[in-house]
């Protein structure tokens, strides 16, 4: 474990990606956080101290804090910082929004594209919001199907629209590493709102524009 007599302590400020490659060799970003990883590298019958293995629990640190940085994020924020009054009444549709999120089960790793659509009503947001929206819940540890409902639900109550419709398709490396081991199957789910749920015609046009 960490001894502070052994190293001096330097604090880390401001967001993870800004001191990722940082050079420093006796730089320490979350004391706590770098002496679990070190213990679970003991654990698993690994040396924390080899040369390879010397900066991982920093390393690991900073990449747990930005693959959940959702918990610090706000839906309803990042939507008010770009609303704009709009008489547009036609469906709008994001797809293809990569994401990646953790599997709350084994805290590994499920990846895919969502697809969102939502029918204004007098208001329209930053179309690259509704990307944001996707990373503030897929950065914490998930199951696909709360994730599709928790971005259908926050844009839904956010945008005041007449309906949101989220599509998620993911591959999740909890099946494909490790348990029934099946590389290529993917999850898909869905998560209607509003217009999108009561009329089968609205309903059938999203779908129609995801899979052209």
């Amino acid at each position: 474990m960490y001894d502070s007599n052994e190293r001096s302590r330097v604090a880390v400020s401001g967001h993870y990606a800004a001191s990722l490659d940082a050079e420093s060799a006796d730089e320490v970003y979350d004391p706590h956080k770098e002496a679990l990883v070190e213990a679970m590298l003991s654990a698993v019958g690994e040396d924390p101290a080899r040369e390879g293995l010397r900066r991982t629990p920093l390393r690991v640190a900073k990449a747990m804090d930005f693959l959940t940085s959702g918990y610090r994020m706000s839906a309803e924020d990042v939507i008010r910082q770009a609303l704009f009054e709009e008489d547009c009444t036609e469906m709008v549709v994001v797809r293809d929004i990569e994401f990646y999120s953790l599997c709350e089960h084994h805290m590994l790793p499920f990846f895919g594209h969502a697809h969102v659509g939502y029918l204004p009503n007098g208001k329209v947001v930053g179309l690259s919001k509704i990307a944001r929206v996707v990373d503030v819940f897929a950065r914490r540890l998930q199951v696909q199907e709360r994730l599709t409902n928790q971005v259908a639900d926050a844009l839904m109550t956010h945008l005041g629209a007449h309906g949101v419709a989220v599509v998620m398709e993911a591959s999740h490396t909890c099946m494909m590493m490790r348990g029934v081991q099946k590389q290529r199957s993917t999850t898909v789910s869905s998560a209607m709102r509003g217009t999108f749920q009561d009329d089968p015609r609205t309903r059938s046009e999203f779908m129609s524009f995801i899979r052209s």
